[in-house]
């Protein structure tokens, strides 16, 4: 087993780990003692596990925060994995300074100081993100956990035997009947034909990456059961695309409520309005604490 720890100082903003992990960003990662998305549990040093590969063979990754640092385990070196997953080298105070002043921005930014983008790989971010189509935050987890036990590589770590998300190939391999079995509903014939696009090399959601905001959205959209928001949430939360607004319920509930000159009608130019009035460059920053913010209450 390997170990470290990085200063929480030598962050710019600090960090957040809970707030990144359970802000709706990514559904890979897990507590280890099961209290996912427990408000209760905000501040305290619990693991956080995920899995990763390194040159093609699955590993298991942990990581908790103390007052300090940040500690993490792993059977790799995963300094630099952390730093990438969980946008440990963004300048937040830059980031920050690029929001628009408004008060619900700025209380929502305050609230919960230190939260990142994460930056999850591409392809399990797109089947992530394909079931969570009118899901609660919960059940989108849990759907990647099941997916994870039914159809993923066994991992050793530490004693324990854990599960790889699946690969392409794997998922593609499973059946629609067995893919509702594990509750994903109307989304399993989504995800298994999105699965065989990747296996089969028909098309691979890392080769967005790169393109033109709108040119790297309109790829994403041919995968199965992929649309505009889907596609946002991936080039967001995946692909390192900062600009990117997704326009969930909440988000269009805010635009209704607090911002509705940017209401445009169409999902391409409201998103193309948001984005400008969050902040242009780092708008899906902006957009993520207030999703947090708003989702847990704040603003009442």
């Amino acid at each position: 087993m390997k170990a470290g720890a990085i200063a929480l100082d030598s962050l710019d903003g600090g960090f957040d780990l809970q707030a990144t992990l359970e802000s709706g960003q990514s559904y890979l990662w897990w507590r280890a003692d099961g209290n996912d998305y427990d408000a209760g549990t905000h501040g305290d040093d619990g693991w956080y596990l995920t899995t990763t590969r390194a040159a093609g063979d699955p590993a298991v990754v942990r990581v908790r925060q103390t007052e300090t640092t940040l500690e993490w385990e792993a059977s790799i070196e995963a300094d630099g994995i952390l730093r990438r997953r969980l946008g440990l080298d963004a300048d937040l105070s830059a980031i920050r300074a690029d929001a628009p002043g408004d008060e619900l921005i700025q209380d929502a930014y305050d609230a919960y100081w230190g939260m990142r983008i994460v930056s999850d790989p591409a392809f399990a971010g797109l089947v992530s993100f394909i079931c969570s189509a009118q899901m609660r935050v919960s059940r989108i987890h849990g759907m990647q956990q099941s997916l994870r036990a039914a159809f993923g590589t066994p991992v050793e770590f530490d004693g324990e035997t854990y599960h790889a998300f699946p690969t392409p190939a794997q998922l593609a391999a499973a059946s629609e009947a067995d893919l509702r079995e594990l509750k994903l509903g109307y989304r399993a014939p989504y995800v298994q034909r999105t699965a065989e696009m990747v296996a089969d090399g028909e098309a691979d959601p890392a080769d967005a990456e790169g393109l033109p905001y709108e040119e790297a959205r309109k790829y994403l959209t041919q995968f199965v059961g992929v649309g505009q928001k889907v596609a946002d949430c991936v080039l967001l939360f995946s692909l390192g695309y900062l600009e990117a607004v997704p326009l969930d319920t909440w988000i269009r509930s805010t635009i209704e409520e607090h911002f509705p000159e940017c209401d445009r009608g169409s999902y391409a130019e409201t998103s193309r309005a948001i984005r400008e009035r969050l902040g242009g460059q780092y708008a899906g920053y902006s957009q993520t604490y207030l999703f947090h913010y708003l989702r847990n209450g704040g603003g009442d």
